[in-house]
């Protein structure tokens, strides 16, 4: 796991609605880096809870969302495919394709959904679980994890302790011969 106090990552990649963004187009709010996907099941069954988490922090938090699955496995995450999702949803935060994988790789990010908080001076506060509901239970998805990671943030507090590490799909990897 990416080690807490750790500088976010400089990068630019292609949003999958058209250009490309980078971190140097962030402000001093704090960012939340997602790791995510289209196919997923795990994925999508957070999509409403982040959805409703963009809304409730639009103002005092930038997002990022990265695909970094290889669509040679898996082309149902390929960039036309996160492009229907984001639309579907309603995300109007930027939607990334890592297409050889080297921000999953800088980030240490392992699963779909694999969130990474990051304080206003860019320095990793959060990366663990959303929260602990999981697909295959009962329980609806909330992101209380992150937003307690959020709340000690607001309130100036130390990052929260234990952090529970994502649970999900793998990323998936290139193989050595696509």
């Amino acid at each position: 796991m990416l080690p807490l106090g750790t500088e976010l990552p400089s990068f630019e990649l292609p949003d999958v609605g058209g250009g490309c963004w980078s971190t140097s187009e962030l402000d001093d709010r704090p960012l939340l880096v997602l790791f995510i996907c289209a196919h997923c099941p795990y994925v999508k069954h957070v999509e409403a809870s982040l959805t409703a988490l963009a809304a409730d922090f639009a103002a005092t938090l930038q997002i990022v969302a990265i695909s970094s699955n290889s669509v040679f496995t898996h082309p149902q995450d390929a960039p036309e495919q996160l492009l229907a999702q984001q639309q579907r949803l309603g995300w109007s935060f930027p939607y990334l394709y890592d297409r050889d994988q080297a921000v999953a790789k800088a980030f240490h990010a392992a699963c779909t959904p694999d969130p990474y908080l990051f304080d206003g001076d860019k320095r990793l506060i959060y990366r663990g679980q959303l929260d602990d509901s999981r697909p295959s239970g009962d329980q609806t998805s909330d992101c209380a994890d992150l937003r307690r990671a959020l709340a000690a943030l607001e309130a100036g507090q130390s990052p929260i302790d234990p952090q529970t590490p994502a649970v999900g799909c793998n990323i998936k990897w290139h193989s050595e011969s696509p």
